[in-house]
């Protein structure tokens, strides 16, 4: 009795997982992917973002006297915070320049955690992550239509590894250029 019980549980479990509904975001070429309800999986898989780099938008920006190369479109953060690092006041200076000199310019803020603690929480904070660069670009000129967010929490990890190299690589917000 005990294990018909479970294999209708088991039943009952893969059929709500499978109905789901199913989100679709914008990917970088500006077409809809579909990512799977709820763990977040996408069939373009862990590669690259498909859009085109700082650089190949230009690295005018000036900061600190000097050329900011705009190649840097990673953000990383100390564990469990979302408060932004000194390190990266000229990096974000640069891209809200980038930004606000051309309004049809629009980026993807991608917000992730490193896999300690739970999958909300991880979602949570890659939010708060994503959002605090968000903020730090508005206040510097960027137009709030230019910038969207989204949090993929532990769910596309840079390094795979539970050690705190990977750890380290894995909490990080990364810039994703659209057009």
């Amino acid at each position: 009795m005990n294990l018909s019980k479970l294999v209708v549980i088991m039943l009952a479990a893969m059929v709500m997982t499978a109905c789901q509904p199913k989100s679709t975001l914008p990917d970088a070429a500006g077409q809809d992917t579909v990512m799977g309800g709820a763990d977040g999986a996408s069939a373009s898989g862990m590669g690259g973002s498909g859009g085109i780099t700082g650089s190949e938008i230009g690295d005018d920006s000036q900061a600190a006297g000097g050329m900011m190369s705009l190649d840097n479109l990673i953000i990383y953060f100390d564990f469990d915070q979302s408060d932004l690092r000194p390190e990266y006041a000229d990096l974000l200076a640069a891209h809200a320049s980038n930004l606000a000199g051309n309004g049809a310019i629009k980026v993807r803020l991608e917000g992730h955690a490193d896999e300690r603690g739970s999958r909300e929480y991880n979602i949570g904070l890659g939010e708060r992550r994503a959002q605090a660069v968000r903020r730090m670009l508005l206040i510097q000129g960027a137009g709030a239509q230019q910038i969207s967010t989204v949090s993929f929490g532990e769910e596309r990890p840079a390094a795979f590894g539970s050690d705190e190299e990977s750890y380290t690589l894995n909490r990080r917000v990364e810039i994703k250029y659209l057009n």
